[in-house]
């Protein structure tokens, strides 16, 4: 599988001159926020992601990704409803192509 990108919206809160940038690899979900002097970065396995909640709103969708290792959530807001859907659908159809054995959830 190809990595697929998906960047936030510049009208949304904290994104106007930075926006968060999601990218879903078939290894691992992370998430890249830059500010002026600074780049945060945080992954999350695909074996060790629980769930992925969408919260939607009238227009932007906030995404939250818990993993199962009790570290802290992948969070991200701004995003279209299509692009929030096909993180979700990427991160589930990883997951079904790893063999039970391999996920050790």
């Amino acid at each position: 599988m190809e990595a697929e990108t998906f960047k936030a919206s510049r009208w949304t809160r904290g994104n106007f001159l930075f926006p968060t940038v999601i990218e879903v690899t078939d290894k691992a979900v992370i998430r890249h926020k830059r500010s002026f002097f600074s780049e945060d970065e945080i992954s999350i396995s695909i074996t060790k992601i629980a769930s992925v909640h969408i919260k939607t709103g009238l227009v932007w969708s906030d995404i939250l990704i818990e993993s199962s290792g009790g570290s802290d959530p992948l969070a991200s807001h701004g995003h279209t409803k299509a692009d929030a859907r096909r993180i979700r659908t990427l991160v589930e159809e990883s997951q079904s192509v790893l063999e039970p054995a391999e996920r050790k959830i």
